[in-house]
């Protein structure tokens, strides 16, 4: 079975379930009855969402790879503040253009963006050739007198695909269609073929434009109830969370949780320049807390209120910046690469002209790293971005503060405001890719799933246990322990349960090896190891078993 197709198959309930049961991932304010896009990381998703982000500042910052010049390339940290001058964010653009077209089904009350709206147009096929067939179907979602059967919600075009083959028979019954040619064996939904009453039909599935939507919201059915009549037509609404200022604070105070950290390292480009000895090219790295206020939350972690980014700006000469862009791109797949993400669940997307993001119109382009979830099977959700921002916003905070935030090249005797590639990874996102990577169905196990993550994220590098809890075998588990858990940090001790039990454990917790003491530990000072992915067992020195284990992780 390929990757892609064991992905495809891989349950996103059975997952998310997984991830209370160990205790990766809570619904905030679960005992309240929760709360929709807020989440909280238990103990196993802590420590696996922290293992990801010091990967990310060691590979990035601590010990950074060399540049296309072959010289080592240059970052250095920085951690702003949450909330900013106002100021900061009408510079960059997010009070007056940070919105999304909401549309409201007044019927159900539920909101949606309006650019998540597909819709499955039916035509009567045609008895021409197929580019007449095309020519018919370049209208779908785009022409406003070409009404959708029935319409969804969706992300992305796998989203919309699945919810279609898992609704097709009751919807299509409601229309009194047969279905000629099963929407689950078609890689194209225009290939798809109905009938009623003796009439051959063809269908599409395409995304409903912005224009045709508010042309036509009256005559769109609700992609709830299915019927027309009960959509409002498109409105902007600011995603930005608002906060005031002050224990008496007025609508004069109002401030602004940031909606990205990419804005405080530009409004501190200058102090990093004046305080350290930083030379163009060079970079700054920033993790932190973003928010931004979803009107539809879903899919798990995927889209939340509240996440966290791992975002490099990295600022160079406007006449290099297509080779660092390159380079930017390059390193951050493999890095995805070298923590598991290995199989065509990876993809690398190069964004076309009209996706291009206003900083980046005159860019030398973006390009997303993608991942295949379970949810967007079988294609894809975006993991991390890598943009050329121009100089766009270094150009506005100039503008807007009224700052001199050129910079002096020496060496080129030259004075320029630098362009900038930005790699911004999602933090959250990349756990529950990793999560989803590592999610793997084993019938002959006794938990019946294993998490395969790689050692170096793992959220438990070892464990070590007495094979019984008596003569002895304890307090020998206990040193090895105390030794293991000082070297490499998170490593469990559990002297009690069934040893099958205890495997199985570790296993949905995505141990890699356990070490057992037995009764031969006692009499050759050997221990049984244990390997989580192909189950071998072997024995190894007791007084090796630190150094043993170092190599394993360093691999």
């Amino acid at each position: 079975m390929s990757e892609a197709t064991t992905n495809a198959a891989k349950s996103m309930d059975e997952i998310m379930a997984l991830c209370k049961r160990r205790g990766f991932i809570f619904q905030a304010s679960e005992i309240y009855g929760g709360v929709n896009g807020f989440w909280d990381y238990g103990p196993l998703g802590a420590q696996l969402k922290k293992n990801l982000k010091d990967a990310w500042w060691q590979d990035t910052v601590l010990t950074p790879p060399d540049g296309p010049d072959g010289k080592p390339v240059s970052i250095v940290g920085l951690d702003s503040c949450i909330i900013q001058n106002p100021k900061v964010w009408e510079a960059s653009g997010h009070v007056g253009g940070f919105n999304d077209p909401m549309v409201d089904d007044k019927e159900t009350k539920q909101r949606f963006r309006a650019d998540h709206l597909w819709g499955f147009f039916l035509h009567a096929a045609p008895d021409g050739s197929a580019d007449e067939f095309r020519m018919i179907f370049e209208r779908a979602g785009s022409d406003p007198n070409f009404i959708p059967l029935f319409c969804c919600v969706a992300s992305a075009s796998g989203e919309a695909r699945e919810f279609v083959v898992q609704n097709s028979k009751k919807l299509f019954k409601q229309f009194k269609l047969t279905v000629t040619a099963d929407p689950a064996d078609s890689d194209e939904f225009a290939a798809m073929t109905l009938e009623q009453n003796g009439q051959r039909f063809i269908g599409a599935l395409a995304p409903v434009t912005g224009e045709a939507l508010a042309q036509s919201f009256a005559s769109i059915p609700s992609p709830f109830t299915h019927k027309a009549g009960s959509l409002t037509p498109p409105r902007a609404f600011n995603l930005m969370f608002r906060t005031y200022l002050g224990a008496t604070a007025t609508e004069d105070d109002i401030a602004y949780l940031r909606p990205e950290t990419a804005q405080g390292i530009f409004i501190n480009y200058k102090n990093v320049l004046d305080t350290t000895r930083v030379k163009m090219p060079f970079g700054i790295a920033q993790m932190g807390k973003a928010f931004r206020n979803e009107v539809t939350p879903r899919n798990f972690t995927f889209r939340s209120r509240e996440f966290e980014q791992m975002e490099i700006e990295f600022f160079c000469h406007p006449d290099t910046t297509r080779e660092w862009y390159t380079f930017w791109r390059d390193t951050r797949m493999a890095w995805w690469r070298s923590l598991g993400l290995t199989g065509d669940n990876l993809l690398l997307r190069e964004h076309d002209t009209d996706e291009l993001a206003h900083y980046a119109k005159t860019g030398a382009g973006t390009s997303d790293i993608e991942y295949r979830f379970p949810f967007t099977a079988p294609g894809f959700g975006e993991l991390e971005g890598v943009a050329d921002r121009s100089n766009f916003d270094l150009t506005q905070h100039a503008e807007h503060a009224r700052a001199k935030l050129e910079y002096f090249d020496q060496e080129r005797n030259e004075r320029y405001l630098p362009h900038v590639i930005e790699p911004s990874a999602g933090a959250d996102r990349g756990v529950l890719a990793l999560l989803c990577e590592a999610f793997t169905p084993d019938p002959e196990r006794a938990s019946k799933v294993y998490m395969k993550f790689h050692p170096r994220i793992a959220p438990i590098k070892a464990a070590v246990f007495p094979l019984v809890n008596k003569d002895g075998m304890p307090e020998v588990g206990e040193k090895l322990h105390k030794e293991l858990r000082s070297r490499f940090g998170m490593v469990d001790f559990d002297p009690k349960q069934s040893i099958g039990k205890r495997y199985a454990r570790m296993d949905e917790a995505g141990c890699p090896y356990c070490f057992t003491i037995d009764s031969d530990t006692l009499t050759d000072q050997t221990v049984t190891v244990r390997h989580r992915d192909t189950l071998e067992q072997d024995r190894i020195a007791l007084d090796k078993v630190g150094d043993w284990l170092g190599e394993k992780l360093k691999a």
